[in-house]
């Protein structure tokens, strides 16, 4: 056998490797030519191990695009649920080009940091609609406060976003009390409050919303959803931009 050949070979093993998923196994080798192939896998591997390094960067490559077309199929199927709920407020500009979705909890550690990069976003982008959507996933309480929220909305709209501002960045577990005691703090009393709540609860809402989240396939708290992605985690304020930039480039978050 030459080099030649055995380079050659060595290649398209290597393929053979790569794509191992979408083809059968090579039956019409025997053992020798299987032990040999093996060998040659493992030495050009070891002599160009860059080579692993490319097929990583190739994988998450395709696994991000396959995310983004996913991402995009969805929120277009979405979109009024998204950008448009009734159970949602709306901050910043209410004509704003760009529109910035947050899914978040108010016990969320992370979307207490986050809170600040909304604040500053607001201040330096005037042309940005935020969307505030209640997703309560850590528990009772969470639940139990967002049920206080949502009661605070439908008696007070034009105070709720002061009224986001302050639970979120309270210290200490949120709660229906905690939730309450804001309210109070606000001007609704608490007798108003639960009066709304027994009225007028939110469990279809919660439940739309869960149903949302899982067709977005967002599992934690804060997650956004800007253009044609949504986006898991506290991404930061400068990301946050980014995104918003080329959405206003090419009209998705990645040109």
């Amino acid at each position: 056998m030459t080099f030649s050949f055995k380079s050659l070979l060595t290649v398209a093993a290597i393929a053979l490797t790569a794509s191992f998923a979408t083809i059968q196994p090579a039956a019409a080798l025997d053992d020798q030519q299987k032990k040999e192939m093996g060998e040659f896998i493992k030495e050009y591997l070891v002599e160009h191990p860059e080579v692993l390094l490319d097929a990583q960067a190739a994988l998450e490559k395709k696994q991000e695009a396959a995310r983004l077309a996913q991402s995009s199929q969805v929120i277009a199927q979405n979109k009024d649920a998204i950008f448009n709920s009734k159970d949602d407020v709306a901050i910043g500009n209410p004509k704003g080009s760009i529109t910035v979705v947050e899914f978040f909890d108010y016990n969320c550690t992370y979307c207490r940091h986050a809170l600040g990069d909304m604040d500053t976003l607001l201040k330096q982008d005037k042309d940005v609609r935020f969307v505030l959507k209640e997703f309560p996933i850590l528990g009772a309480d969470s639940v139990a406060a967002s049920r206080v929220s949502d009661a605070f909305r439908k008696l007070a709209p034009e105070k709720y976003a002061e009224f986001h501002h302050t639970l979120l960045s309270s210290d200490g577990r949120a709660s229906e009390d905690s939730a309450i005691e804001v309210a109070a703090s606000l001007g609704v009393k608490e007798a108003a409050i639960r009066a709304e709540m027994a009225k007028s609860p939110n469990n279809d809402m919660i439940k739309a919303t869960y149903q949302l989240a899982t067709d977005l396939n967002v599992t934690g708290t804060p997650a956004y959803v800007i253009g044609n992605e949504t986006i898991s985690g506290a991404i930061g304020l400068e990301a946050i931009q980014q995104k918003i930039a080329n959405v206003r480039s090419c009209g998705k978050t990645t040109c």
